[in-house]
């Protein structure tokens, strides 16, 4: 799941509906030229790719609740895997798991759009397909090597052109089912582009829902598993946000509860037995981390150290930022694009304050690293943190279809406060509550 060996970027992601083009959202990183509106920006919060392209290093969405906002990064989630096995993980009859948009009789006979704009070894590629229940209806593979944006496949149901430079597809056509795609079918079969573009997805672009953060504490704990190196690393992370914990220290395996347990009394066949019974238990890998903290005497000075169990003394809030620390560690070590689902949930808005500053460093994020995010954080909407193409907000129009929009389409004085604005409804995206008297009757 991670370890980058590219420098990568993402440039634009959308979704929707490719016959109405209305209904596409399209979530840009590309910063604007705010300066020339005469206002104040952070250039800790770009990066130059060259000297016509700047991109943000993260961004944040607002909007009510049902209004879109995790539909788009599940949107990307199901995207992401449906490149990464679309080849190898269905049958020719199985049906492509994609959600219509159920509100309009227009949209829900349409076939669903996806696209990817991103940079991968200093070019910039785009990627999509749009596609059915039962089948692909199109795909398409550009990039530009130089200065202007060629073709190297373009896919129309089973019909298939191709340039010489994706000439790793050639022949393989026959091989693609309708409703897989293309793409994956060429990785599978050791194309060099196409096998670069799912490395890039499926191990620089990571996910994250901030609702489930005890599956991501597994996958942290095995991580640190093999790399102990990063027990430190990870104890340096959440001593910066003052939660008492001086260290980690994490069982090598679970090998070592079961010696423990049975004395050493087992056969190598009962040990792999019990293991096999328990290693799908969350509870069995989370009892196996261990916090430290500071003990203090009267007068204030540390005499000793006390042992904490993570899952049963911590709070939900540091049990989550356990989870999520090795996705952040790597990310701002090495680059790549993060993607969280309701980061502050159960965290203290100075801790995703503080995390926000963290990709916007230069010194902390020298890979240039990207955080997108969803939150109800309004404390984050501040002119010294964000600027005003790193905040976007979601809304349903009149017949329940998502609209996606930037701050940086709205005049904004340059004392204005975002927060307040927002709360006021000067820029939508919050919930409108014009039949609540109903509730007073």
């Amino acid at each position: 799941m991670y370890g980058f060996l590219y420098q990568t970027m993402l440039i634009e992601f959308s979704v929707g509906n490719y016959r109405s083009f209305k209904e596409i959202v399209t979530l840009s990183l590309v910063a604007t030229n705010l300066k020339a509106k005469n206002e104040q920006v952070d250039e800790n919060n770009v990066f130059q790719v060259d000297d016509k392209l700047s991109l943000l290093k993260n961004a944040v969405i607002y909007g009510a609740n049902a209004s879109g906002k995790s539909n788009l990064i599940q949107a990307f989630e199901f995207m992401k895997d449906f490149i990464l096995n679309s080849s190898r993980e269905t049958q020719i009859t199985d049906e492509i798991a994609t959600d219509k948009f159920k509100l309009s009789t227009e949209s829900e006979a349409q076939p669903s759009f996806f696209e990817l704009v991103f940079i991968l070894e200093e070019k910039i590629y785009r990627y999509g397909f749009e596609i059915e229940r039962m089948r692909v209806i199109s795909e398409w593979l550009f990039h530009i090597p130089k200065k202007k944006e060629t073709c190297l496949f373009n896919r129309k149901f089973n019909d298939f052109e191709m340039t010489k430079v994706f000439s790793e597809g050639k022949g393989l056509e026959e091989k693609t089912r309708k409703n897989s795609l293309f793409l994956s079918v060429a990785a599978q079969f050791n194309g060099k582009i196409s096998q670069k573009i799912l490395f890039w997805l499926d191990r620089e672009t990571v996910v994250l829902s901030g609702l489930k953060s005890n599956y991501y504490q597994l996958l942290t704990t095995n991580y640190v598993l093999e790399y102990p190196k990063y027990q430190s690393d990870i104890a340096d992370f959440l001593r910066g946000f003052d939660l008492g914990i001086e260290a980690i220290r994490i069982k090598p395996s679970l090998y070592n509860t079961i010696e423990e347990n049975y004395n050493g009394n087992l056969t190598e066949e009962a040990k792999q037995a019990i293991l096999a019974s328990i290693q799908n238990s969350i509870s069995a890998q989370l009892e196996q981390i261990k916090t430290l903290h500071l003990k203090y005497n009267d007068e204030g000075e540390v005499i000793a150290t006390v042992t904490f169990d993570l899952d049963k003394h911590e709070s939900e809030g540091t049990k989550k930022l356990f989870a999520f620390a090795i996705p952040f560690l790597l990310a701002l070590q090495n680059g790549g694009v993060l993607l969280i689902d309701e980061l502050d949930a159960r965290i203290h808005p100075a801790i995703v304050r503080e995390i926000v500053k963290l990709f916007n460093s230069k010194q902390s994020n020298p890979g240039n690293a990207q955080l997108i995010f969803v939150t109800h954080d309004t404390n984050l909407l501040d002119n010294e943190l964000l600027r005003r193409d790193q905040i976007w907000f979601i809304e349903k129009d009149n017949k329940g279809a998502s609209d996606l929009y930037s701050l940086a389409e709205f005049k904004v004085r340059n004392d204005a406060s975002y927060k307040n604005d927002y709360l006021k409804g000067k820029y939508g995206a919050i919930p409108y509550f014009g039949q609540s008297e109903s509730f007073n009757r």
